[in-house]
């Protein structure tokens, strides 16, 4: 998402997190949330991803054996949540959620790009070294099935 600022949201997700859930956030600009106090948050991580493009995914994945998917246009924000019409839709066809499945793991697996928020506040940027840019590896892909899907020929 952009920005994690709803209070009831982040309360909830603290609850989440102090009942034994992982919770995985990438944030793209303001978090009010704190990740890592091990008081209330200590199973929240929060990374944002800074580069080339401005726009970003908002995908929402739950669960570890049978998962949700939603994806929509929502920031986790009082003025999105609750004075805008948003939209969320669930994603059940497998193969959409694969493709989701893999936005998501180049994105948790960015060090090019990826900053993560302590429970300071402070952002320190991920070291680099894998050499993952998420920018770079999710055009690939896309450019992948733009020319298989012309093609009808997979991509070496």
């Amino acid at each position: 998402m952009n920005s994690l600022v709803d209070a009831e949201m982040i309360e909830a997700l603290y609850d989440a997190s102090q009942a034994g859930t992982q919770i995985d956030l990438i944030v793209r600009g303001i978090c009010c949330l704190r990740p890592g106090d091990p008081e209330y948050s200590k199973n929240i991580t929060v990374r944002s991803l800074v580069g080339r493009y401005l726009e970003h995914s908002r995908i929402y994945r739950f669960g570890r054996e049978e998962r949700q998917y939603l994806i929509g246009s929502a920031d986790l924000m009082p003025r999105n949540l609750d004075r805008r019409v948003e939209a969320l839709t669930p994603i059940t066809d497998s193969a959409l959620q694969l493709r989701l499945d893999e936005v998501l793991d180049v994105l948790l697996a960015d060090d090019e790009l990826a900053w993560v928020l302590d429970h300071t506040g402070a952002w320190t940027k991920v070291p680099t070294e894998k050499g993952v840019n998420a920018h770079v590896s999710l055009q690939g892909l896309a450019d992948a099935r733009g020319r298989f899907a012309i093609s009808g020929t997979p991509a070496v």
